[in-house]
């Protein structure tokens, strides 16, 4: 814990101090320990070349205010947002907790951010990007479900000039109804104008972003809508709803970490299976609970071309892209 410090704050104030804290580690590493992206596996999609496959999983840097410090610290690919059209703030009350003995993470934050045009401005002064950059779109919470599909097209013309891929987010747990959206008809109704968008003059990839808590028939009807409609990949998982015994978190809200390694692995691997041939060209980003290195090598020979962390930098420290770069290059 004396060196992970954030770890003693609660979780809401180390969630809020979480840019400060980031830009004092990434100076003292800048000065003494850090170097050029690593390279390891590195390889191209769609154009998009990625030194490493280890990336930053949306919800971490939801506003885009800290890219220099994430190149920095060795991530492959950062995945900013969620974004949504509107600024707003996050559910009211207790937001955020952690169970140290468990590392387990649990939110109901519900997409705060600060809208599209600050978010759009902050992208829009990095001269140079190190890493590709996706963006992680996600309608307003006071936007009904028969209309989200104007926050989400209302986003990807807002980004596409900065974006260099789309994450559409309808799978989180924290905004009231979201998670209907993956239902065929109107998962269907929404995906259809969007990947059009996205594809028009320009092409930026766009991926969806699903569930761990999808049954086995939903998995395959989401999965075989969003081929059908020629999306280009897909981010496994989101947060669950699942409640492992033995940690006391409320019953709403997402929950991340460990815990939820078994599910984000049980739908990757099935995912694999369902998309067969229709995989080829795919990008398969796995998210949820991969917690060291031999985590993240685990998805990799799975069959995930890329992997995202996010509980692992808070309970192993923001250090951890350079070392599973390093315990690569050792193996």
């Amino acid at each position: 814990m004396i060196n992970k410090p954030w770890l003693l704050l609660p979780p809401q104030w180390a969630h809020d101090l979480g840019p400060f804290g980031l830009k004092l580690y990434t100076l003292y590493a800048d000065l003494f320990h850090s170097g050029p992206t690593p390279e390891w596996k590195s390889f191209t999609w769609n154009n998009l070349h990625f030194k490493n496959p280890l990336g930053l999983a949306g919800g971490v840097d939801k506003n885009a205010e800290s890219l220099n410090e994430w190149w920095t610290l060795g991530a492959g690919f950062v995945e900013v947002g969620t974004v949504t059209p509107l600024p707003q703030k996050a559910n009211p009350g207790k937001i955020m907790d952690r169970n140290l003995e468990r590392k387990a993470l649990w939110n109901k934050m519900g997409f705060p951010s600060h809208g599209a045009n600050e978010v759009f401005f902050n992208l829009r002064d990095y001269e140079e990007k190190q890493t590709p950059v996706f963006i992680n779109i996600g309608k307003n919470r006071d936007t009904a479900n028969e209309d989200a599909g104007e926050d989400y097209l209302y986003l990807i013309n807002k980004f596409k000039s900065v974006a260099d891929a789309f994450v559409v987010n309808i799978s989180s747990p924290n905004t009231k109804g979201l998670r209907d959206l993956q239902n065929k008809t109107a998962l269907t109704k929404l995906l259809a104008p969007l990947v059009k968008a996205s594809h028009g003059g320009v092409i930026t990839p766009i991926l969806l972003k699903l569930s761990p808590d999808l049954q086995d028939e939903q998995l395959e009807e989401a999965l075989g809508v969003a081929v059908e409609l020629g999306i280009d990949g897909f981010v496994l998982t989101n947060t669950t709803l699942s409640r492992p015994q033995g940690i006391p978190f409320p019953p709403e809200g997402g929950l991340s970490g460990a815990p939820l390694k078994p599910l984000s692995c049980s739908i990757l691997q099935k995912s694999l299976q369902i998309l067969g041939k229709h995989r080829s060209g795919k990008l398969i980003i796995s998210a949820g609970g991969a917690m060291t290195p031999e985590d993240v090598f685990e998805r990799l020979q799975m069959g995930a071309d890329l992997v995202e962390i996010y509980s692992a930098l808070i309970f192993e420290g923001p250090g951890f892209f350079r070392n599973v770069a390093a315990r690569y290059s050792g193996r």
